[in-house]
């Protein structure tokens, strides 16, 4: 199964470009289903059909659905809500605060890529097709399922264990604010929902398209968020450029052709190899099946607009070197600056410009001390040394 998330900068039409890609995959005779996770709902407007929970068939081979994130999140995280509520209610919260209270900012989203998981194992698509929210709400989401198995594998069960133990005396103490073995049962099983999300984003069929404008700011963005989804282990397979100014000889329109040229000249250089598709900037918006058709004939020609990704680089590599072993991390656009790392016992932590992945390190590693790290060519290299005590003790 082949997924493609499409991601960019509110604005920069990356709504078109996934539906684009759709269609032109449909064309070619593969069975697709484009959805939607943006709370913004634009991907039916595109379109131009009504859209809903559940898959709508739009053309032959090509299918759409705007992910009802609202029932995902009732779904999966109403029993812990009702837990939450309870215990502010407790502490004097009024009940319509308190539910408002415990709900967690952009957790509607997140629990949206569960359906994008059910329909990329379960559906009978060739491709699915992802019309992401704007990237700080996707690089948000897209951390989250290896941060809650953090902390369900680490302090989830020594609560669980704890509690147990004494929950008897404690229920006729405290009460409702002794979580309940269905509250454990529901993390538990959003723990595992999440772990499968993440299987399905970071398997080799499945990689990221990096939408953006050629202007500064949004070219900007778009550098940080290669860095950031490297950072999670999400692979890149291109970028692609939308509305691109053609030459003009009319002065206003030649003077943003060549600013829109030197930005795409520099996201070349930083692309590192990735492909770059260019959308030129049209008369009409792309609105209808038969436009966002001809949209993605014009990007994509005869190619196949999603091939596997081949030859993509490894993000994440541990191997013997001579005097211990080496972490390399691919971290394209990555600045020595912006970078941070923090070993605490068993796990390296690694924060690049705000954003933060915990590690936990392999057996060997976690005998080892950690020499030196560098930063070279968007690869970060973290040497380890075995450490003798802790070898001789093995």
């Amino acid at each position: 199964m082949r997924v493609l998330l499409f991601t960019g900068k509110g604005g920069v039409g990356k709504t078109t470009a996934s539906a684009a890609t759709a269609a032109a995959a449909a064309a070619r005779g593969s069975k697709v289903l484009v959805l939607s996770t943006d709370p913004a709902h634009s991907l039916g407007d595109a379109l131009g059909v009504p859209l809903g929970a559940t898959p709508t068939e739009v053309d032959t081979g090509l299918y759409a659905m705007q992910v009802d994130a609202q029932r995902a999140f009732e779904r999966s995280w109403r029993e812990i809500q009702s837990y939450l509520s309870s215990m502010l209610e407790r502490a004097g919260v009024d009940a319509l605060q308190a539910e408002e209270l415990t709900v967690l900012p952009g957790a509607e989203e997140v629990l949206a890529l569960l359906e994008v998981t059910r329909q990329a194992t379960s559906g009978p698509w060739d491709l699915v097709v992802v019309d992401c929210a704007p990237t700080g709400e996707t690089l948000r989401l897209l951390a989250l399922p290896e941060a809650l198995t953090w902390y369900v594998e680490r302090v989830f069960p020594a609560q669980r264990r704890a509690l147990r133990a004494v929950r008897p005396l404690l229920s006729r103490v405290s009460g409702p604010a002794v979580p309940r073995e269905d509250v454990f049962d529901a993390v538990e099983r959003l723990h595992r929902e999440l772990l499968q999300v993440r299987a399905v984003l970071t398997a080799p069929t499945t990689s990221v398209r990096l939408v953006l404008t050629p202007e500064a700011v949004v070219v900007a963005e778009a550098r940080r968020t290669l860095t950031s989804l490297a950072l999670y282990g999400y692979r890149v397979d291109g970028l692609l450029a939308n509305r691109v100014f053609p030459q003009s000889q009319d002065p206003f329109l030649a003077g943003w052709a060549a600013a829109q040229a030197a930005q795409l000249e520099a996201v070349r250089a930083d692309a590192g190899g990735l492909p770059l598709l260019v959308s030129p900037y049209r008369a009409d918006e792309p609105v209808g099946l038969a436009a966002l058709t001809e949209v993605g004939r014009q990007l994509y020609g005869e190619a196949d607009p999603a091939p596997v990704p081949q030859d993509l680089p490894d993000l994440l590599d541990v191997r013997p070197s001579s005097d211990g072993f080496e972490l390399t991390m691919t971290l394209p656009l990555a600045r020595r600056e912006d970078l941070e790392l923090t070993r605490t016992g068993d796990e390296l932590a690694i924060t690049v410009a705000g954003h933060r992945r915990v590690l936990a390190l392999p057996s060997a590693l976690r005998r080892c001390t950690v020499a030196d790290a560098t930063l070279r060519s968007g690869r970060l290299v973290v040497r380890f040394e075995p450490d003798p005590d802790l070898w001789m003790r093995s």
